[in-house]
């Protein structure tokens, strides 16, 4: 089906686009054509966090940024699926037009800026969802929180969402809400982690369960601040990573359509960017953290290239964007 959808959708405005297709994901999701959708996909369960995914294969974050389609997604056959990014507030993120198709590699940039309805709308959805797999749910700040009370806004949605999470993913790697990234590095990022965690026990024992937390983090950073970003996980005793958000780098695009355009790159022009980081976290975290690898995964042996640099699990995006269901079943079925 998507494989004659996708000239049409590919010919609108790509967040028009967007929109109209997760309005019909959304309805197929509650209806009984859900099966139009729906396929079988090989079961390679991974434990990991306490938690037992039914394939290492995830949804990242930043499609479905309201989970309003968790049931359409689940339906593809996606072992775990990731929402957001949510905020304690709703916010109409960055002026249009702010996401981009670059085809000739591939690719995807965005500057959404966290465009969402907000947390509980988010809430809302999730307890509406008949699935009932690893949900991983996706929090940020809203762009006028100053970065100096950006903790507060994590623990905020941390508090919402956590009784309705399988784990919860703090995101300050996003490039497109000003200062964020600024929260990976130093004593603002202790602070943060300090905050988090503390929180997370809270909570845990206000719900009699734990919930993982685990943290999302830029492909754009040296060895040095990697390192010290490894060490605050670890010091820290986060549950998990996220290698990588999308990168600020333009290399291989400079010359495309749209290739300039302000904002975070994904898809295949960082898939070796971020498997370097996936490749140097596994050595920084001594195995003490799963890794989840997520850049440029369009095929099961890119797929297996990040299994193989050490992830644990991975994500895709913009290569689901590109081949739509399909390429759920071929990653599952063709890796190790």
């Amino acid at each position: 089906m998507y494989s004659l959808l996708k000239p049409l959708l590919f010919r609108m405005d790509p967040e028009r686009s967007h929109d109209l297709t997760l309005g019909q994901l959304a309805w197929l999701g509650k209806s009984p054509l859900k099966g139009l959708i729906a396929q079988s996909v090989a079961d390679k369960p991974v434990e990991r966090m306490g938690l037992t995914f039914k394939n290492p294969l995830g949804l990242a974050a930043g499609l479905d940024k309201n989970g309003a389609c968790i049931d359409a997604f689940a339906a593809m056959g996606f072992g775990f699926i990731e929402v957001g990014t949510v905020t304690p507030r709703p916010q109409a993120g960055n002026p249009k037009p702010r996401l981009f198709r670059l085809p000739k590699a591939n690719a995807i940039i965005n500057r959404m800026g966290f465009n969402n309805l907000g947390v509980d709308n988010l809430v809302n959805n999730v307890k509406a969802a008949n699935y009932r797999g690893i949900l991983g749910i996706n929090i940020g700040k809203n762009k006028d929180t100053p970065v100096e009370k950006g903790t507060e806004d994590y623990l905020i949605c941390l508090d919402k969402v956590y009784g309705h999470a399988s784990y919860v993913t703090v995101n300050i790697s996003s490039p497109n809400t000003p200062g964020l990234r600024s929260m990976q590095y130093g004593e603002a990022f202790d602070e943060l982690l300090s905050s988090v965690k503390a929180r997370q026990l809270a909570l845990a024992d206000q719900h009699g369960r734990y919930v993982p937390v685990v943290v999302k983090i830029a492909p754009d950073m040296n060895d040095e601040e990697l390192q010290s970003v490894a060490d605050c996980l670890r010091r820290h005793h986060m549950d998990g990573v996220i290698a990588t958000n999308t990168t600020l780098a333009r290399t291989g695009v400079e010359h495309l359509k749209h290739g300039s355009e302000a904002g975070g790159l994904s898809g295949r022009p960082v898939r070796a960017l971020s498997t370097q980081t996936v490749t140097k976290l596994k050595g920084m975290l001594a195995g003490e953290l799963p890794i989840v690898g997520v850049g440029g995964i369009d095929s099961a042996q890119s797929a297996q290239e990040k299994l193989n640099a050490g992830a644990d699990l991975l994500q895709i995006y913009t290569g689901f964007i590109y081949q739509g269901p399909a390429l759920v079943k071929a990653i599952v079925d063709g890796i190790e």
